[in-house]
Parts: structure tokens; sequence; C-alpha cells
């Protein structure tokens, strides 16, 4: 295990990076929470070609199984090359097979200012909000790493909560601002849920996130509402946002079933 310091992962080059128990999951010790895995492909996203002209507009991962909490390699390589609309996959592996596989859509970047406006409703800004204690629950390392403030009105199903972490996402690389916030968005489907994880299971299989435009500063927040339906499937749904107002959606499909 690696050292225990103020990061997630130490870059061990050509791809591979060591995990710290920062990176420690919430439904079991021996594997890492998707949140800094999705930071990670993020990372890995943004270092392959880098296309300053383009932009990223849709990032979508799908959890392979169990991310096994050890040596993680990220593989990229462009699906669809393009002038102005550019198609990139990556690959994360850990335990001796690939765990996640992401895809992205990259966009041309156009003055489209005159134009602009978003529909989602805005949020409190987090300095407004009081701190939350409401995942104190769950277990990992992970979690423990982040801060939250919630919304007045938060039950369970529905809520709106802000999310910050002052822990770096790679020790040895520079990564960037995106890749810091992408690594906060998988505890949506934490922060509202219908019931006890001591009594349910609902991991997320896939997480996809949607962007008209590109996010600022270092919180997070999520204006989430989770829907369980009748035959053991689940969906989180939010608008995301960061202290300038929505910036996109995100969106989870969850297996949900009782512990046994």
């Amino acid at each position: 295990m690696a050292r225990d310091e103020d990061h997630y992962y130490i870059a061990l080059g050509d791809g591979r990076y060591e995990p710290t128990l920062h990176a420690q999951g919430a439904w079991s010790e021996q594997e890492q929470h998707m949140a800094v895995v999705t930071g990670l492909m993020v990372h890995g996203l943004g270092r392959h070609d880098p296309r300053p002209e383009l932009q990223w507009a849709r990032m979508s991962f799908d959890i392979l199984g169990m991310i096994h909490f050890s040596e993680t390699t990220i593989r990229t390589r462009t699906v669809r090359p393009g002038k102005t609309i550019e198609l990139v996959e990556a690959v994360a592996s850990a335990g001796g097979r690939d765990v996640v596989r992401a895809s992205a859509w990259r966009l041309v970047r156009t003055d489209t200012s005159v134009v602009a406006q978003a529909e989602a409703p805005l949020l409190p800004d987090p300095q407004s909000v009081p701190p939350w204690t409401g995942m104190d629950h769950w277990d990992g390392h992970f979690l423990r790493t982040l801060e939250f403030r919630a919304v007045e009105g938060l039950r369970p199903g529905r809520g709106k909560v802000w999310v910050h972490t002052e822990h770096q996402l790679v020790a040895g690389e520079d990564t960037t601002h995106l890749a810091r916030w992408c690594g906060m968005l998988d505890v949506a489907n934490g922060i509202v849920h219908r019931q006890s994880p001591t009594e349910w299971l609902f991991p997320n299989v896939d997480l996809t996130l949607h962007l008209h435009r590109q996010p600022e500063g270092g919180w997070v927040g999520l204006d989430t509402q989770v829907s369980w339906g009748p035959s053991g499937i689940g969906q989180s749904s939010s608008a995301v946002h960061d202290v300038r107002g929505p910036v996109g959606t995100v969106e989870q499909s969850l297996t949900v079933r009782p512990r046994g």
C-alpha cells in the first residue's frame, strides 16, 4: 500500500498509479471508490493527445467489475479522430483485469456566449450552507476526505449537497481542475439513498456526465433525485453545479437488492 498522504494516487510512470488509503471505497475495503477512479480516468483522458481547441462534452463510464485496491493502469486511445469532433476512450485495469471503460466526446470551442442559457435552478453558495455529517455512516477512507454541505430539505431520494476536498488527485503528475472535480461526482448515489446501506445494496454500474459548460472552482454541487423501481433497478439523476451555476447532468444506473 502506498504512503498515506494528502493525495489519492502516486504516479508510477507509463500510465500506472498506486492508490493510497484515501482511495478506498465505501462498499468494501478491498476496492477503490469509483469517484476517484473517475477522476483518475479523466486525468488520463486529458493527457492523451491534448487538443486545447476542443473541450469535453460527454464522459460515460461503465464499471466492468470490482475495482480492486491495487496498482491501476490507464490506457487511452482515439476512437474517432476529427478536427472539430473527437471520441476518445480510456480503460482502467487493476488486479489483472479491466475494471472501468470510459468513452468521451470532445467538441470544438466556439463563442456562443450571446445565446448561453441554462434551465436548472441555482444552488445556494456553498459557503452559506451548513456542514453536513449525513455521510458518516458509510465505510471507506475516501468519503472521510470529503467535506459535505447540505441545503435544507434533504430527505431519502431527494436532496441538494455541495462536496469539496482538499486532497490532490495524483502525486507526481500535474492534474487538471476538471479531473479533480470529476473525482467527486460518483458520490451522488450515496447522498440521498432511499434505504440504509446496512440493509440494502445499491451500487451503480455506470456514470455519465453531460456538460454544457466547463466547470470552475473546487466545489461540486449535486441537485439529486434517486428512484428505485419494483424489479431491482434504480436511477440516480443529478443536475451538477460549480460555484457559478449549473454545468450539466450526471446519471447513474443502480442494481438494487437486499443484503442477504
